[in-house]
C-alpha cells in the first residue's frame, strides 16, 4: 500500500513538472527594463543581465529558459525625459511586447527635476496594471501612492531615512528639533513621516517648528524659536544656499546640529565648501556601479514571483493584449483584464523573500512594497572637506538600530551639543496676590530666601521710591521654576512700579500691561487675566487656570429669638400635640374611667370610691406631659390606668426629642447677606436699598473694567468704596465697613478658605468668566516655547498638582451652613404618635372586655385567678360548708344595688377567700409537721 502511494506521488510530481514546462514554453514571458542612459555602461548592462539569467538558471529557475535579447526589453532613459518620450517608451515598446512587469532603475542626483517624469511614468504603469520593481535614489518623490499602485521598492524609502534621523535624536537625547524643507517633491511626505514616528515613542520628541524655506527671510522663524537641532530635506543645491543663509544668521555654530537626508548629501565623495563641518546625514550608495549590482536582485524578485504564480495558477493563459489605445473593460468577475494579472503578480512579488541578499541580509517587503530590512550609513562632515562614514543604522536591530563611532561635532567640540538653547535671561514682571504670589521678608539672619521662603524678587517701595529685595512664593513662582528648568533660562522678578494690573485709558496702557507693551519686561507671570483688549496688545499663552468675578460677604452673629423655645418643633407639630394628642388622651382616660364596670380601689385601709373628674383628667395629662411634681388623682379602672401609662410613655419620648433639639436653637445663629450674583437687583441698583449697600473692588483691574462696561451705575456707586488691594477689601468686609466685596472668584475662594475665623463666605454665581495666562510682548521669540510647555503641563497634570497644593482649603463655611439645625417636622417623630394611638386602641379593647364581663378571667385580675386555681383543686369539707352557710345569711342584709358597692364587696370576698385558703394551707402543713414527730 505504501509503495503504491509513493509511486502515485512521484507520477503526479513528474506530470506537474512536465505541465509546468509546457506552460512556460507556451507562454512567452516578457520583462521591461529601464536603466539610466550611459554610452559607456551599455555593455555592463548587457553583461549583468546575462550573468543574472545564468545564475537563475543555475539555481534551478525554469522561467528564464529564453534568450535575454528577445524577452528582456531594455531601455536606457535620459535624466529628464519628456512626456512624449515616456509615453512612446511605454506604449510602443513595452505594451507591444506585452511585458509582464517592468524594472525601473535610476540613480540620478537631480532630485526634484526628474521626479515629475518618474511619477508620470509610474502613473501610466499603474493605469495599465503593470507591476513595477523600482530602485530609485530620488524615491521620496515617489512616495505619493494610491491603492492601485503595483510597486515594490529595492532602495531605502524616505520613511527609513526619517526613522534613522530620529534614532540619532534619541541616542543623544535631543528632544526638541525643527524641520526645514524646500519645495522638493515629497517634502510633505517627509514631514508627515517624522510626525507619525514620534507619536508612539516612549521618549516623546517635540517638533518646535516646521519651515519651508524659499528665501532667506523664512529662516527668521527658525531663529526666533531658538531651535538647536534641525532636520533638513532638500536638494544639494538648495541645501548649500539654505546653510549659507543659516550661517549668516548664526544658526550653524557650536550649539547647532544639522541632520540631512541623502538628497542633500548626494555624492558623499564630494563635500561642497558651503557645508559646515560637524553636520550629520543619513545616506546609501547611489552610484551607477551600485545600481548595476541591483539588477540581479530585481530579476531574482521577478523570477521568484513568476515561478510561484505559474506553479499555483489554474489554467494560466496568456493575458489579453496590452495596448495604450484600448480602454480597460473588465468582465463581471474582474478576471479578464490585464490589471487582474498585474495585481496577482504584484501579490506574489510582495511575498518574495531572499535570505541572502548579496551579503546584505535578508530581503523582504512590507504590504506597501517597501523593504523591511534596510541599512543606512551615518555620515559626518569633516574638516578636510569630505563626508566620512561614522556608523550605520539597521531597521531590524534592537534598540535604536545605531552603531556609531567617533563623530566630529561642530567647531571640533569633543562632546555633542545639548540640543537646547543656552541659558538666557528674562525680566519678569508681577504683582503680589496670594496664592499666586506671596511676598515675605528674607531670613533675618542670612538675609537670603531659603526654600521655605521662595525666590528673590524686587519689590517697589513707594515710601522710599526705591526697590527692596523680598522673597516671593506661590503658585506662579512654582510654575516659573518649572518653566525655568525645562526651558533653561534665568530670570529676575520685578514688581510693577504703579501697582496696577493694566487697563487701556485714553489709548494708553498702564500698570503691568504698559511694561509689556513698552517691552520693559520680557514676560508677565502672575494672576493677570485675559480679555480682548489685552489680547490685542500682547500675546497670551494657553490659559493655566480659569476664573470669574465673585462676591464675598461676612457672617454676623444673630440675636436669640424670644420664641426660641418653640423652634424645636414647627407649628404643625405643636398643634398636633396640643390640640390632638392632649385632647384625645384626656377624653380617652376619662371615658374609660366612667364606662368601665370594673373598678380597683386604691391600696388603703379605708375604701374611697374614685372621684376622677374631667378637670382632674386634664390635670393628669398635662402633669405627665410636662413631668411636673404635683398631686394628681389616679384613675381606678385598669383600662384608664393603662391609657395613662401609654400617655406617660409618649410624654417621655416627646420630651426627649424636645430637649435634645432645644439646646441647638438656644445658641445664637450666624447670618449673612445673600446675593444671586453681580446681576442681583440689590447690587445693580444699590440705591433701591435703605441705607444703600456699601461694596467695592480693586481699581485698574479686569473686574473693575468688566463692571464699568456692563454695569455703569453700579461702577459709579462703588468707586467711593474701592480698596487698594484684595486683602484690604476683605479686611473692611470683616470689620463691617463694607457689605460686600467684588473681585476674582479664584482669589476670593482662597482668602475665604484661609480665614482663621471662618467669618467669610462667597455667595452668588460667577460673572464674566475668563482665565489666567502667561503674557509676552507681541512677536516674542519665546512665545512658542512657553506656550508649548504650558500645554504639556496641562496634559500631564502638573498644573493640576500645583493647583491642589496652593488652593487647598482649610476652612469650609459652606459645610457649616449645610449642618445648621432646622425645626423638626411631624414625620420626624411620628413613631411617638404611633405609640400613643396604639395605646388608645388597646385601652379601648380592654374597656370592651370589661363591659362584657370577661375581665375577671384576664391575667391582670390575679387575685381572682389565684383563688380560683386554689379552690378548684381542693374540695370543701363539711365543716367549711357549715361554717360558710350562716355567714352568707348574715351578709345578705348587707347587699346593695349600687354597682360600686357590689364591686367593693366582691373585692373583699376575694380577699377573705384568699386568707382562708392561706390559713388552711398553713394548718395542713402544721399537721404534717406534728405527724413527723
Amino acid at each position: 500500500m505504501g509503495m503504491s502511494v509513493t509511486r502515485t506521488v512521484l507520477i503526479f510530481s513528474a506530470v506537474s513538472s512536465l505541465a509546468y514546462l509546457a506552460l512556460v514554453e507556451s507562454r512567452q514571458v516578457h520583462l521591461g527594463l529601464i536603466v539610466p542612459y550611459s554610452i559607456y555602461k551599455d555593455r555592463d548592462y548587457t553583461k549583468m543581465v546575462s550573468k543574472s539569467i545564468f545564475e537563475l538558471r543555475k539555481a534551478g529557475s525554469k522561467l528564464f529558459a529564453f534568450r535575454p535579447n528577445d524577452q528582456i526589453h531594455r531601455i536606457m532613459m535620459k535624466v529628464n525625459p519628456g512626456p512624449t518620450e515616456i509615453l512612446g517608451t511605454l506604449c510602443d515598446n513595452f505594451a507591444q511586447n506585452n511585458v509582464s512587469a517592468i524594472v525601473f532603475m535610476t540613480n540620478n542626483e537631480l532630485f526634484g527635476r526628474s521626479t515629475a517624469s518618474s511619477q508620470y511614468f509610474l502613473q501610466l504603469t499603474a493605469f495599465l496594471g503593470i507591476p513595477v520593481i523600482t530602485w530609485a535614489a530620488d524615491n521620496a518623490g515617489l512616495e505619493i501612492r494610491s491603492h492601485e499602485d503595483l510597486q515594490v521598492h529595492l532602495a531605502p524609502s524616505i520613511d527609513h531615512q526619517a526613522e534613522a534621523m530620529l534614532a540619532l535624536l534619541r541616542r543623544y537625547q535631543w528632544k526638541q528639533f525643527s524641520i526645514l524643507t524646500s519645495n522638493i517633491a515629497g517634502h510633505e511626505d517627509f514631514i508627515q513621516s517624522v510626525r507619525d514616528k514620534i507619536l508612539p515613542s516612549r521618549n516623546p520628541l517635540q517638533i518646535e517648528n516646521v519651515v519651508k524655506v524659499t528665501m532667506r527671510e523664512d529662516l527668521f522663524e527658525l531663529k526666533k524659536s531658538d531651535s538647536r537641532i534641525v532636520l533638513l530635506y532638500c536638494t544639494r543645491t538648495e541645501g548649500l544656499e539654505i546653510l549659507q543663509w543659516a550661517g549668516e544668521l548664526g544658526l550653524t555654530g557650536k550649539h547647532h546640529v544639522w541632520i540631512v537626508t541623502q538628497s542633500v548629501i548626494a555624492d558623499p565623495n564630494d563635500l561642497a565648501p558651503g557645508f559646515p563641518p560637524g553636520m550629520l546625514g543619513v545616506s546609501f550608495d547611489t552610484s551607477l556601479e551600485y545600481l548595476i549590482e541591483q539588477i540581479p536582485i530585481a530579476l531574482k524578485v521577478f523570477s521568484r514571483a513568476m515561478d510561484a504564480l505559474l506553479a499555483n495558477s489554474k489554467g494560466w493563459q496568456d493575458s489579453p493584449g496590452l495596448s495604450c489605445n484600448l480602454p480597460d473593460l473588465p468582465d463581471q468577475d474582474g478576471s479578464g483584464t490585464y490589471k487582474h494579472y498585474g495585481r496577482l503578480l504584484h501579490k506574489y512579488m510582495l511575498n518574495v523573500t531572499l535570505p541572502e541578499n548579496e551579503g546584505r541580509g535578508p530581503l523582504r517587503f512590507h504590504h506597501n512594497g517597501e523593504l523591511t530590512d534596510v541599512t543606512l550609513r551615518i555620515m559626518n562632515a569633516r574638516m578636510n572637506g569630505l563626508w566620512e562614514e561614522v556608523g550605520i543604522w539597521k531597521s531590524n536591530r534592537n534598540g535604536d538600530g545605531l552603531d556609531i563611532q567617533d563623530i566630529v561635532w561642530p567647531e571640533n567640540s569633543l562632546v555633542p551639543p545639548e540640543g537646547v538653547p543656552e541659558r538666557f535671561h528674562l525680566t519678569i514682571g508681577f504683582l503680589p496676590e496670594p496664592p499666586f504670589i506671596h511676598v515675605t521678608p528674607p531670613d533675618p539672619i542670612t538675609n537670603k530666601c531659603h526654600v521655605d521662603r521662595g525666590v528673590v524678587c524686587t519689590i517697589h517701595n513707594a515710601t522710599r521710591n526705591e526697590p527692596i529685595v523680598q522673597c516671593c512664593s506661590g503658585f506662579c513662582i512654582d510654575l516659573l521654576e518649572k518653566l525655568s528648568d525645562d526651558l533653561q533660562f534665568e530670570y529676575n522678578l520685578v514688581q510693577g512700579t504703579d501697582n496696577r494690573w493694566g487697563v487701556l485709558e485714553n489709548g494708553t496702557w498702564n500698570g503691568l500691561m504698559a511694561s509689556l507693551v513698552e517691552k520693559k519686561v520680557d514676560m508677565v507671570l502672575t494672576s493677570l487675566k485675559v480679555n480682548s483688549d489685552r489680547e490685542a496688545a500682547v500675546d497670551f499663552t494657553v490659559p493655566f487656570m480659569e476664573t470669574g468675578t465673585s462676591i464675598v460677604v461676612a457672617k454676623r452673629t444673630g440675636i436669640i429669638s424670644p420664641t426660641a423655645f418653640l423652634e424645636p418643633f414647627d407649628a404643625a407639630s405643636w398643634l398636633l400635640v396640643g390640640m390632638v394628642a392632649v385632647q384625645l388622651s384626656a377624653i380617652a382616660i376619662y371615658s374609660f374611667e366612667c364606662v368601665s364596670p370594673k373598678e380597683t380601689p386604691p391600696p388603703s385601709k379605708s375604701f374611697n370610691m374614685s372621684d376622677l373628674t374631667l378637670y382632674k383628667t386634664y390635670w393628669l395629662v398635662w402633669a405627665l406631659l410636662c413631668k411636673t411634681p404635683v398631686h394628681i388623682t389616679s384613675p381606678c379602672t385598669f383600662s384608664a390606668r393603662f391609657m395613662g401609662s401609654v400617655w406617660a410613655l409618649f410624654a417621655v419620648v416627646f420630651l426627649a426629642i424636645y430637649t435634645a433639639n432645644l439646646a441647638a436653637f438656644m445658641i445664637s445663629r450666624e447670618e449673612w447677606d445673600t446675593y444671586t450674583g453681580i446681576q442681583d437687583p440689590k447690587l445693580s441698583n444699590p440705591m433701591s436699598v435703605k441705607p444703600p449697600l456699601r461694596f467695592g473692588t480693586v481699581p485698574w483691574t479686569y473686574t473693575e473694567h468688566a463692571l464699568a462696561v456692563h454695569f455703569p451705575s453700579m461702577h459709579s456707586h462703588m468707586k467711593q468704596f474701592n480698596t487698594f488691594d484684595a486683602a484690604s477689601g476683605i479686611d473692611r468686609v470683616k470689620k463691617g465697613q463694607l457689605d460686600a466685596f467684588i473681585y476674582d472668584g479664584t482669589v476670593l475662594n482662597h482668602m475665604v478658605a484661609e480665614d482663621e475665623e471662618c467669618k467669610l463666605l462667597t455667595v452668588g454665581s460667577w460673572f464674566a468668566m475668563t482665565s489666567y495666562a502667561v503674557a509676552l510682548p507681541k512677536n516674542s521669540k519665546h512665545y512658542m516655547s512657553f506656550n508649548r510647555e504650558i500645554i504639556e503641563y496641562k496634559e500631564n497634570g502638573d498644573l493640576e498638582r500645583l493647583r491642589r497644593f496652593w488652593f487647598t482649603r482649610s476652612c469650609n463655611p459652606m459645610d457649616d451652613e449645610n449642618k445648621s439645625t432646622e425645626p423638626l417636622a411631624p414625620e420626624q417623630f411620628l413613631s411617638s404618635f404611633f405609640l400613643l394611638f396604639s395605646g388608645i386602641l388597646l385601652s379601648f379593647l380592654i374597656l370592651i372586655l370589661e363591659l362584657v364581663g370577661l375581665s375577671d378571667y384576664l391575667p391582670w385580675n390575679f387575685h381572682f385567678w389565684i383563688d380560683w386555681q386554689t379552690r378548684k383543686d381542693r374540695p370543701k369539707s363539711d365543716k367549711e360548708k357549715a361554717h360558710d352557710a350562716p355567714k352568707s345569711k348574715k351578709l345578705q342584709h348587707l347587699l346593695c344595688q349600687s354597682r360600686k358597692c357590689n364591686l367593693g364587696k366582691l373585692h373583699l370576698q376575694i380577699e377573705l377567700g384568699n386568707k382562708r385558703s392561706h390559713i388552711a394551707r398553713l394548718a395542713k402543713r402544721l399537721e404534717i409537721l406534728e405527724g413527723m414527730k
